[in-house]
């Protein structure tokens, strides 16, 4: 990568799924919860499973495991909810998303982060930003509006 990558540096919230590391923008969570009480919505496509109730306010919860076609255990004690806002056609969506830990808020560099490989993904690469490194650990970087605007 190049020195311009230096410029896409981030403070970046991770999180684990299904064992990987993830990483989402700092900027776009809102809070980090506890799992709380889902309630499911019959004839919902599996990536929302349900609403959750943030502050008063319904807010869709969504299982980035179902886009990354990964295995959906039931809730530990380390799962979380990942509230974020994102753009949504235009317009600020506040959006849960199911995190089975979360670990911290960190730096990630530009200069780590190099383009997804085209072979020998597990996800699909057309979710993913690209692949950050940090130390030994490879961090996912997955491109949320993609994920969100994808049919």
């Amino acid at each position: 990568m190049t020195a311009a990558n230096d410029n896409l540096s981030f403070e970046a919230l991770t999180l684990g799924l299904q064992g990987e590391i993830f990483a989402l923008d700092a900027n776009m969570v809102r809070e980090i919860l506890d799992v709380i009480p889902i309630t499911e919505v019959p004839g919902a496509k599996p990536f929302v499973g349900g609403l959750i109730n943030v502050r008063g306010r319904v807010v869709p919860l969504v299982d980035l495991r179902v886009k990354f076609e990964m295995d959906r255990p039931p809730p530990t004690a380390d799962t979380r909810i990942v509230v974020v806002e994102i753009d949504i056609a235009g317009e600020p969506t506040i959006v849960g998303l199911l995190a089975d830990k979360v670990y911290e808020v960190t730096t990630i560099s530009g200069a780590s982060i190099e383009e997804t490989p085209d072979i020998g993904m597990q996800w699909r690469p057309e979710f993913i930003k690209g692949i950050g490194k940090r130390g030994k650990d490879f961090i996912i970087i997955p491109d949320i509006a993609r994920i969100f605007t994808a049919a």
